[in-house]
């Protein structure tokens, strides 16, 4: 295999990369129900601030004449190209906390070198954990919460969240594969599979794009701003409803989801997870120690946010 670090190129030097901070993904290209990460990483991108780390080679990765670029056309001359873009990006938080995102299109080519070099610059930043999302289309209702398929290795995780625990074959995306070879390693990582209604899969669903951000936010720890995604999330549902209302055979479709969806959750219901492995509630005082502990951790990273 030649050499990964080949295939991108660094903006910031490692060492001007604060060590130990989370890694997020989400790459578009297959099987994006809902456009769920196409929303979530353009939303990052626009309400975040964000520095490119390093930019990956389209050149080597991305089949140009199955996803062609845009150009504008004014008239009678081009005024613009867009570029595929696949990139590492420092961003920050809602709250200040930074962290790593991977965000663009799948690659098309060289998955197992591309595989290599994100594990390399996992290890040369000394991620603490990966978390990743994508979306697929499911026989599920609109009115009910979007529920995730959580994979990996963070039991917490998996307990507390995942609605859906199949046994099964799915075609592959590239993030699959770091997945896969992250795991191998023992590095904590975790994929979110949100089960989009299949009848909005082909529209741009904001509760899809929310439930990714929340889904992160699960299990990183990193606030996000939702409130537009949110009002945008219920403008759209309310048009749905219209919809459901004026359609005699929609509505009974929606109907038997429902149903399936209630008596599916009925008998898998999730542990909360404000509960121990006992089912018990924490105390006030464990509460308060939580927090405690948190704010150290804060206080912490405020005085040290560059390796020594």
């Amino acid at each position: 295999m030649r050499d990964p670090a080949g295939l991108y190129d660094l903006h910031l030097d490692v060492s001007d990369v604060p060590a130990g901070l989370h890694l997020v993904a989400g790459l578009t290209g297959f099987a994006d129900a809902g456009s769920a990460v196409t929303q979530f990483s353009e939303y990052l991108l626009d309400t975040l601030s964000t520095e490119i780390v390093a930019s990956f080679d389209s050149d080597a990765l991305l089949d140009y004449r199955a996803r062609r670029p845009l150009v504008y056309f004014d008239q009678d001359h081009l005024t613009d190209y867009t570029p595929a873009a696949l990139n590492l990006y420092l961003a920050t938080d809602e709250i200040g906390q930074q962290f790593l995102l991977l965000t663009g299109y799948e690659p098309d080519f060289q998955w197992e070198r591309f595989t290599a070099a994100v594990l390399g610059l996992v290890d040369a930043l000394q991620v603490k954990t990966t978390t990743w999302v994508h979306a697929i289309p499911m026989p599920v209702p609109h009115t009910r919460a979007i529920g995730v398929t959580v994979s990996g290795n963070r039991a917490e995780i998996i307990e507390s969240m995942s609605v859906w625990k199949p046994q099964t074959q799915v075609p592959a995306n590239a993030l699959h594969l770091i997945e896969y070879r992250l795991q191998e390693l023992g590095h904590p990582i975790a994929g979110f599979v949100l089960l989009i209604p299949h009848y909005l899969a082909d529209t741009e669903f904001p509760a899809a794009a929310v439930t990714a951000l929340e889904s992160v936010s699960a299990a990183t720890g990193l606030i996000f701003p939702t409130d537009r995604l949110r009002e945008e999330g219920r403008e759209f549902i309310a048009k749905i409803d219209g919809q459901v209302e004026n359609n005699q055979e929609l509505a009974k479709l929606v109907g038997s989801l429902e149903t399936r969806h209630d008596s599916y959750m009925l008998d898998n219901p999730l542990r909360s997870p404000l509960t121990d492995v006992d089912g018990e509630l924490p105390s006030a005082d464990d509460i308060a120690a939580e927090l405690e502990n948190f704010l150290a951790l804060r206080r912490t990273g405020d005085d040290d946010t560059h390796r020594p």
